[in-house]
C-alpha cells in the first residue's frame, strides 16, 4: 500500500489566484497525488483553476489529502502554503 497523508487546513485568507498558483508551485516537486477537499468538493493541487473552483474562502476548512511514495512531504508542503496564504 502507498503512503497516504491528510491534513486539516483553516484558511486565513481565500483560495484566490496567487494563493493557488502558489500551492502548485509547492507541490511540482513530488510525484504523490495530491488534492484539496472542501465539503464535498474535491480539486488535483495540480490545477490552479480547480483549485480556486472549490470556492474556499477566509476562515474555511480544507483538507489535503496526497496518496504516494512522497505523500506525507507534499501534504505538509501544500499544507503549509495554505497556512501561510494571503
Amino acid at each position: 500500500m502507498s503512503p497516504s497523508s491528510e491534513i486539516e487546513v483553516v484558511l486565513p485568507a481565500a483560495l484566490h489566484a496567487r494563493p493557488a498558483g502558489a500551492v502548485v508551485r509547492a507541490v511540482a516537486p513530488f510525484q504523490a497525488s495530491v488534492q484539496v477537499r472542501r465539503d464535498d468538493r474535491a480539486a488535483d493541487a495540480r490545477s490552479a483553476l480547480r483549485l480556486m473552483s472549490l470556492g474556499a474562502e477566509a476562515g474555511s476548512t480544507v483538507t489535503v489529502v496526497a496518496t504516494g511514495g512522497d505523500a506525507p512531504e507534499a501534504a505538509a508542503a501544500v499544507a503549509e502554503v495554505l497556512r501561510t496564504a494571503s
